[in-house]
């Protein structure tokens, strides 16, 4: 028989993926973590569902054709930098956001 999940699951993922859950928080989420599970189990009690081929993408059909890549230099750096504000050299220079003021 399958393991359920249990509140000790929930706790050990959410540790793993360093997040704190109150109490309330790890039921919710034991309680959507259980109704995932009965509803594959339900899909697993399908007869025949082993011979079905997974699918690849929802359009049986589906084919995309890419065009070869072409590079071509169409613009210069000085034409590029002449959309913005501000430039540093051949660089765009952005205003500082984190950590305080520009040095």
């Amino acid at each position: 028989m399958k393991k359920k999940f249990t509140k000790e699951t929930v706790d050990r993922l959410a540790d793993l993926l360093m997040i704190g859950l109150t109490p309330e928080e790890n039921k919710m989420v034991l309680d959507e973590f259980n109704s995932i599970d009965e509803n594959i189990n339900k899909i697993t009690k399908i007869k025949g569902i082993e011979s079905v081929k997974p699918m690849t993408h929802a359009l049986d059909d589906f084919e995309c054709t890419l065009r070869e890549d072409e590079g071509k230099n169409l613009y210069t750096t000085k034409e590029l930098l002449s959309n913005a504000s501000k430039v540093d050299m051949d660089e765009v220079s952005v205003p500082k956001i984190v950590g305080g003021e520009e040095s």
